[in-house]
């Protein structure tokens, strides 16, 4: 199995939003945090996290890039853990089980985009379209022979133009996904 993981190729996450994630904890996409907000009133740190961030699920902060990498039954299982008591604690999610059911949810979504080999970057693109949020997500291939990555190591970019996923804003709170 495989998941994602949060990757800090430079300093920029540190500058470009109001929390970064840690590099190496596990990530989601993280379009839930702005179920409740109005994207066009968006500014700053809190705009770019919207456009581009990756969420950390320990950390609750943001990444530009989050890297695929090989996961065992049990790194899902804490993953998911872990997320749901984020729920509970940060997000008023009514008991454990509804929030682990949430948690399940947004993992799943996670690994659904690990269809690449280990160590393939992706980023994710937000907008608004027609009151929904949509994502488009990318991933970047090592360009060579595997070497220690550097930012401008990558060339190759797929994904581009097609919306991975579009949340309906009015449903987002129930976890429901278009």
């Amino acid at each position: 199995m495989k998941l994602l993981r949060t990757i800090r190729l430079d300093p920029s996450d540190t500058f470009v939003f109001d929390r970064a994630a840690v590099p190496g904890e596990w990530a989601v996409s993280g379009a839930f945090m702005f179920g409740d907000t109005d994207a066009a009133l968006l500014q700053g740190k809190p705009r770019t996290a919207f456009r581009g961030g990756l969420l950390g699920v320990q950390s609750l902060g943001w990444s530009t890039l989050a890297q695929v990498v090989e996961a065992s039954e049990a790194d899902r299982d804490a993953a998911i853990a872990m997320l749901a008591q984020q729920f509970v604690a940060q997000f008023g999610a009514p008991d454990l089980a509804t929030a682990r059911a949430a948690a399940e949810e947004e993992v799943a979504f996670a690994a659904s985009l690990c269809d690449h080999p280990h160590d393939t970057l992706i980023a994710v693109h937000r907008s608004v379209e027609d009151g929904a949020i949509r994502e488009a997500f990318r991933s970047l291939h090592p360009r060579g022979e595997r070497k220690p990555m550097r930012a401008f190591a990558f060339l190759e970019v797929e994904g581009e133009e097609e919306p991975a996923e579009q949340v309906d804003l009015m449903k987002l709170g129930e976890g429901e996904r278009k």
